[in-house]
């Protein structure tokens, strides 16, 4: 059964507390309420560097079964606050033996890097669409040729590191291209492929900040239908990285996050004046950019498109929900195989 509930509260003023009064959550601010919520409005609570929460309150979200994610006041992820594991210990043996089985592990890195090759391709393929007539498209039109040999490729391996290479190099050959499709600001905003840890331009800044939002939807999926988020298939295991739930949110990466950056820019919802150089050469997102990328980020959530398997409509923060049910339905055996999520 997916979730029904869509809103996250999103705390950014770093001296802002939060407690529980009866079933509700108040964030405080200098002894004064300035916010209150039902908690059973909420799916999920995301801190940037706040004063703390109180016990009784990650006591009632924990209860709720919400998880509560802490980031640093730029966006990387610290820690989080999770209640005890859900569904059937069944469920979560059989990942375990099927994360050891290298046989397994392929097929399912397969499935997961196709999704996210896919996802990629359209993001190319749209654009193509909508100004082959006024821009150059020739080198977008040749990288949406390489995706789509990747993907046979993929489908046609048994082998855990090639897939790994096959999506290394479709991830290099998509962000060689992506700077292309900002049309707005490019005075502002350019990219030379990816870069992160830190993030030295304003446009990996915001990849950088939207990928850690949906890593924190697709742990919070994978864990309501009682998967462990942190033993996965595609990315190896390593103390504290969720290996699945980065799994799980390849799928989304092109659809959920790289289209609402490029939105954001060329519709100029931010400017070059949301974002802080430093000296160390790091870019991050100012409060008001932060601000102004979440209300987006919420909205675009509560957007609906029609799910291709399961042939529902659903809103789009929704989807690494019903893509966790799915993948828990495969492990059990309850379907042949995984699809992973292709939009077109």
């Amino acid at each position: 059964m997916l979730r029904k509930m869509l809103n996250g509260l999103y705390v950014t003023n770093p001296d802002v507390y939060l407690a529980k009064d009866g079933e509700n959550v108040v964030a405080r601010l200098e002894d004064k309420i300035v916010f209150r919520t039902p908690i059973h409005y909420l799916e999920g609570i995301v801190t940037f560097g706040h004063l703390g929460a109180s016990p009784a309150l990650l006591g009632m979200c924990v209860e709720k079964g919400i998880t509560v994610s802490m980031l640093s006041p730029h966006g990387k992820y610290l820690a989080s606050v999770n209640g005890a594991p859900r569904g059937n210990v069944l469920l979560r043996r059989k990942q375990y033996r099927m994360a050891d089985c290298p046989n397994e592990t392929s097929r399912m890195a397969g499935f997961f890097v196709v999704g996210k090759i896919a996802g990629c391709r359209t993001v190319l393929r749209r654009f193509i669409s909508d100004h082959c007539e006024v821009l150059d498209t020739g080198d977008v039109d040749a990288v949406c040729k390489v995706l789509s040999r990747n993907m046979i490729r993929v489908r046609e391996s048994k082998n855990t590191e090639e897939i790994r290479g096959i999506e290394g190099e479709s991830a290099r050959a998509y962000f060689s291209v992506l700077n292309k499709l900002i049309i707005k600001q490019k005075e502002h905003f350019t990219m030379q492929g990816r870069n992160r840890r830190p993030p030295l331009d304003n446009v990996n800044a915001l990849l950088s900040f939207l990928y850690t939002l949906l890593l924190h939807e697709t742990k919070s999926a994978l864990l309501t239908v009682g998967l462990d988020p942190y033993v996965g298939f595609l990315h190896r295991d390593k103390p504290g990285r969720m290996g699945l739930a980065l799994d799980l949110m390849e799928e989304f990466r092109p659809y959920l996050a790289d289209r609402l950056m490029l939105n954001l820019i060329n519709r100029k919802q931010l400017t070059v004046n949301d974002f802080l150089n430093k000296e160390s050469g790091a870019v991050i997102l100012k409060d008001a950019g932060r601000k102004a990328l979440l209300e987006a980020w919420q909205k675009r959530k509560t957007e609906e498109t029609i799910h291709p398997f399961l042939e529902t409509k659903l809103n789009l923060g929704l989807l690494p929900y019903a893509q966790a049910m799915l993948l828990a339905r495969h492990l059990r055996g309850d379907i042949n195989t995984y699809p992973p999520y292709i939009w077109k």
